[in-house]
């Protein structure tokens, strides 16, 4: 739970009796490897802090092919925002590579805990501004980046994610088959 704390900490400050409130509000939860945290179809109902452990945000596409859309490490939040919002159904799936513990907080608790600390409103709208800017930078290079391009550079600013993550989600992630990833790792392209 400290990992919760400090990661508080580096964009807000909370005081002792803050803390125990914030930790009063979450649960530790475990979920096996390929065991999915959420499913197309459901409403998202809790937010997920990783503490440890590896997690992929995905679609199924209308290829019939799974479309890795984030990856989620230790000390990053993963949900689908739209559908923990408004409580509506997710088009999206989350599922844990790893073995994974997160604490988890659903949407009433949320609500209640930023009524009783309102100043956690900047901290997971910061969170959320730099997740919503990474999104936009991965969108960018999707458009201007050769496939080969992509890779190199994922290699390069996030080798953590190249060594963890199965090469067929790594593919999905940069939007080229698993074959073109061999190629590619093979130094055949």
């Amino acid at each position: 739970m400290n990992q919760l704390i400090q990661h508080i900490q580096k964009f807000i400050p909370i005081d002792n009796h803050e803390v125990k409130i914030i930790l009063s509000y979450f649960e530790t939860q475990h979920f096996k490897k390929k065991q999915l945290l959420l499913s197309e179809g459901q409403n998202s109902n809790k937010q997920y802090f990783i503490l440890k452990g590896c997690v992929r945000f995905y679609i199924n596409n209308n290829k019939g092919s799974e479309q890795t859309i984030q990856f989620g490490i230790e000390n990053w939040w993963i949900t689908d925002y739209l559908s923990f919002q408004y409580q509506t159904p997710s088009h999206f799936n989350i599922q844990a590579i790893e073995n994974i513990e997160t604490l988890s907080i659903d949407r009433k608790s949320f609500d209640e805990l930023l009524e009783r600390i309102p100043k956690l409103e900047k901290y997971f709208r910061l969170v959320i501004q730099k997740s919503f800017g990474a999104s936009q930078v991965r969108i960018t290079y999707l458009f201007t980046m050769s496939a080969e391009e992509r890779f190199h550079h994922m290699n390069n600013m996030f080798p953590e994610f190249i060594q963890r993550v199965p090469q067929y989600m790594i593919a999905s992630y940069l939007d080229f088959s698993p074959e073109f990833m061999s190629k590619i790792r093979a130094g055949k392209v």
